[in-house]
């Protein structure tokens, strides 16, 4: 096989809708795919997938420190297993906790546990990875943020937040690790159709009676008329990722969400 056959990543919050379909495109490009999530790979609703096998599947919750540093002593192990050095080539910061509640109704445990989650986790994880990408003679990181880290709405502050601030945190790290060949990038999906995005429709501000009324009135909202799918966040994660096609990104943010932020709100 050669070197880009061989290229291996990790990404957090593998099992979900985004980083489901992350895992398969990469595999499907010749990646070894480390996954993470604190849920199964095989659940309900795909009993018979079997995780890829060139990859390695590791079940935990990524908002707990001391995790972190056995998700990525298993990922090196695994690495090393596969090269003469341990290195990675990617890192995609996918995973996200969300709470659907009034700021003021908002307790501290539940900030903390988006925060934990969906911030604290990154910094974490790219700590872990800088000397693993670094070994590979650079690499690339991916942190999925969200279009509420530039425009939001009511009833999510704290999950907006944390988008902000790791948006705020690729263009540190862009900075920092420039020096060792390693970029750093965020994408800023919109509406796409998720589980997380299902159970997020419950907000009081969203109009409609059912859940299918609710994801067509987010649709009438993008310019194109729909919601994304998973498929197509991935191979926006996959054009970050890959060196060839983005090498000379580092530090931005790529939006990708129908057009939803395009529009004035006033129209």
């Amino acid at each position: 096989m050669t070197d880009k056959e061989q290229r291996i990543m990790l990404i957090t919050g593998a099992a979900g809708g985004i980083g489901r379909a992350t895992v398969k495109l990469f595999t499907e490009k010749g990646w070894r795919v480390i996954g993470v999530d604190r849920a199964p790979w095989q659940d309900e609703t795909a009993p018979d997938e079997p995780y890829p096998a060139s990859g390695l599947y590791i079940q935990s919750d990524i908002s707990i420190g001391e995790n972190m540093h056995s998700i990525f002593a298993q990922a090196q192990a695994f690495a090393g297993q596969q090269r003469p050095i341990a290195s990675l080539d990617a890192l995609v910061n996918n995973a996200a906790v969300q709470v659907a509640r009034p700021l003021v109704e908002t307790s501290i445990e539940e900030w903390d546990a988006v925060m934990a989650s969906n911030l604290r986790s990154v910094f974490l994880g790219i700590k872990l990875a800088h000397p693993l990408l670094k070994a590979a003679g650079g690499g690339a990181i991916v942190n999925v943020s969200s279009v509420h880290a530039v425009a939001t709405s009511a009833n999510i502050a704290a999950y907006a937040a944390s988008k902000g601030g790791l948006l705020a945190l690729t263009r540190a790290v862009a900075i920092e690790f420039a020096p060792d060949n390693i970029r750093a990038n965020a994408i800023l999906p919109g509406a796409v159709d998720t589980p997380m995005l299902r159970a997020g429709l419950n907000r009081g501000h969203l109009s409609g009676e059912n859940i299918l009324q609710r994801l067509d009135n987010l649709a009438r909202k993008t310019v194109n008329g729909r919601v994304g799918r998973p498929e197509e966040i991935a191979q926006a994660i996959y054009f970050l990722a890959d060196g060839q096609q983005s090498s000379f990104m580092t530090g931005q943010a790529l939006v990708v969400d129908g057009g939803a932020t395009a529009r004035l709100s006033t129209e």
